[in-house]
C-alpha cells in the first residue's frame, strides 16, 4: 500500500482592515490566536497559527490591514502585510461585501501579478439582501483578480470555512512539517498576554487612546496552577495616561479584570495579574522603541 505524501505550506491572510481577517485565521486554526474588535488596526504583527493533521501542516499568517502609513508604526504593519506576498505557497486574499473593490489598488496589483494559488475570500455575505447581489460582486472581482478562486464566505456565521479549509489541503506542495506537530503558533505566551490586554483597551476606550497604547509582559512568572504576569500599558502623553488610569484607577481595574479572566481561560490557570501604566513620548515615530517592541527586526 503507497504511503500518503505529507503535505505543508504557508498560507497568508492579507486585505484591506476590518474585513475579517482574524475570525477567518481563528475559524481556520481552531484556536483564538487574534485579537478581534470592530476598530480598524486591530492586528500589529504578523501571526502564525499552525493547523496539523495526519499529512498535513497549514502555517497562517494572520496579517495586518493594509492601510496607508502616518505613523513609523504603521510602516512596519504595512512591511509585515506585503511581506506575506513573498514567502506564501497560498494566499487568501478577505474583502467583505462592503468595500469598493479597487479600494488600495496598488497593493491589488501586486497580488494580481503573484503565480501562486489565490483564495479571493468574499466575506460577510450574510449583509447581502440577495443572490444577484452577491453575483454583481463576483463579477467585479473576477475582473480584478481573474486567476483567483472565488469562495463566498460569512466567518461571522461559520458559512463555507470548513470548504476553504479543505481547498487549501489540496492546494498545499509536498513537503515535510515546518514544524513540530503538537505545535500550535509561532509566538510565546507573553506575546497572546499582551494580545489579550491591548484588545481590552481597544474595547474599553475611544478615539485616539487605543491606538497610542502598547502592552509589555516585564513579568511572566508560570507554575504548575498559577501564573503571575506583570504587564505595563505604554502611552505616548500624559493625558492619555491619566485616561487609561481613570479616576481613582477604575478604568484600569476594569481592564485588569477583564483581562485576567481571559488569560486564566486561555491558559487554563489562576492567573496574578499587575498592571502599571507609564509615559513614552512619541514612540509610534521612534526606531529604537518600535525595534524594543518588537515590530522592527
Amino acid at each position: 500500500m503507497e504511503e500518503t505524501q505529507h503535505k505543508a505550506g504557508f498560507v497568508n491572510i492579507v486585505g484591506n482592515p476590518n474585513v475579517g481577517k482574524s475570525t477567518l485565521s481563528n475559524l481556520l486554526v481552531g484556536e483564538r490566536l487574534s485579537i478581534i474588535t470592530s476598530k480598524a488596526q486591530t492586528t500589529r504583527h504578523r501571526i502564525m497559527g499552525i493547523v496539523n493533521g495526519p499529512d498535513y501542516q497549514i502555517v497562517i499568517s494572520d496579517t495586518p490591514g493594509v492601510l496607508k502609513p502616518k505613523f513609523k508604526l504603521q510602516e512596519s504593519m504595512l512591511d509585515f502585510s506585503t511581506g506575506a506576498l513573498v514567502d506564501a505557497d497560498i494566499l487568501l486574499y478577505v474583502t467583505d461585501v462592503i468595500e469598493t473593490p479597487t479600494k488600495n489598488k496598488d497593493y491589488l496589483d501586486k497580488v494580481a501579478k503573484e503565480k501562486i494559488p489565490i483564495l479571493l475570500v468574499i466575506n460577510k455575505i450574510d449583509l447581502l439582501k440577495s443572490q444577484a447581489d452577491l453575483e454583481k460582486i463576483v463579477d467585479q472581482w473576477h475582473e480584478l483578480l481573474p486567476t483567483a478562486e472565488i469562495c463566498p464566505t460569512s466567518a461571522k456565521e461559520g458559512f463555507n470555512v470548513e470548504p476553504i479549509k479543505r481547498r487549501i489541503i489540496e492546494l498545499l506542495p509536498v513537503h515535510p512539517p515546518y514544524f513540530g506537530k503538537d505545535a500550535l503558533t509561532d509566538k510565546n505566551s507573553r506575546f497572546f498576554v499582551t494580545e489579550i490586554v491591548r484588545e481590552k483597551i481597544l474595547l474599553d476606550y475611544d478615539k485616539e487612546v487605543p491606538y497610542a497604547t502598547q502592552v509589555i509582559v516585564e513579568r511572566f512568572d508560570e507554575q504548575d496552577t498559577t501564573i503571575h504576569i506583570n504587564a505595563v500599558i505604554y502611552v505616548e502623553r500624559d493625558t492619555q495616561k491619566g485616561i487609561i488610569i481613570g479616576h481613582g484607577g477604575r478604568k484600569l481595574k476594569r481592564v485588569g479584570i477583564e483581562a485576567r479572566k481571559e488569560i486564566e481561560a486561555f491558559f487554563g490557570k489562576h492567573v496574578y495579574l499587575e498592571m502599571f501604566v507609564k509615559v513614552e513620548k512619541d514612540w509610534r515615530n521612534r526606531e529604537n522603541k518600535l525595534r524594543e517592541f518588537g515590530y522592527i527586526e
